[in-house]
């Protein structure tokens, strides 16, 4: 009976130390199970081209502002795609605010390997390219739903945008990761870290969080706790809704009046400007 025992408790270390090392050695497909299908353009939106400073030509989609309504820049989360963004920012764009959707390296046909760091290039080049065309700081709102939290949080901290909004947001992916995976010492694993609840502490711009409070994915806890630490923010639950929120109607309808109530306006210069 002791001899059974001991083999049984070798087999289960032997598997649970094959876990370990298949979340070490495989996380940047779990982290990033990018779609590769390229997204049909979507109507009303026309497609550009980012450059980041590695080279890459990463493609996005644009609508322009209506009026004096600032400009979006979205970035989705790890399993999403232009065609999701599009329908994350259906409302904002019905009532005419500019919306850029970026997509990330190694997603929808793009070349590169996501990563971290790579993702955070990936954002400048959608920043440099709205100031190219002539869109300010105080007219762009930055918006990241989930993983793309992160990305959205690391463009605040590097361009200080009018606002930012953080959907279905981690505190940091070992965190998120922890939550998830409580039975594996997952925190030491992960490499990539996304570290949001660092770095909100120090944005002093207007923040946002949603967060629906039946997700199974990112505990709200960590929404909350994003919001409580930031120097200006306000905490919007959803009751019912999951980590599908960024989808929901009435999180884009609440994103919009949040934003219109900040009362963001654009020069009469910056109205004029066209897509090159």
């Amino acid at each position: 009976m002791t001899a059974i025992l001991i083999r049984l408790l070798v087999v289960g270390a032997a598997l649970y130390l094959a876990l370990i090392i298949l979340l070490w050695t495989m996380q940047a497909k779990m982290i990033y199970p990018a779609p590769q299908d390229a997204a049909p353009l979507i109507p009303g939106y026309e497609e550009v081209s980012l450059t980041t400073e590695d080279g890459l030509a990463l493609r996005a989609f644009y609508r322009s502002a209506s009026g004096d309504l600032p400009t979006l820049v979205y970035f989705h989360g790890n399993g999403g795609s232009l065609t999701g963004a599009g329908v994350a920012n259906a409302a904002l764009a019905e009532r005419g605010f500019g919306v850029l959707l970026v997509e990330y390296r190694g997603y929808g046909g793009n070349p590169g390997e996501p990563s971290e760091e790579g993702l955070y290039k990936d954002g400048d080049a959608a920043i440099a390219w709205l100031r190219a065309l002539g869109i300010s700081a105080a007219q762009t709102v930055i918006v990241g739903n989930s993983i793309g939290g992160g990305v959205a949080t690391e463009m605040a901290l590097r361009h200080d945008p009018a606002a930012l909004i953080l959907v279905s947001p981690f505190t940091s992916l070992p965190e998120a990761a922890a939550a998830n995976l409580w039975w594996l010492p997952a925190k030491p694993l992960v490499r990539d870290q996304y570290r949001n609840l660092d770095k909100i502490t120090q944005l002093s711009m207007p923040v946002l969080v949603q967060h629906g409070t039946r997700d199974g994915l990112i505990p709200q806890s960590q929404g909350r706790a994003l919001a409580e630490a930031a120097q200006s923010a306000e905490f919007q639950s959803f009751d019912g809704l999951g980590h599908e929120l960024s989808f929901v109607r009435s999180s884009g309808e609440a994103r919009a009046d949040w934003i219109l109530a900040l009362e963001l306006a654009v020069s009469d210069a910056e109205a004029q400007r066209v897509l090159p």
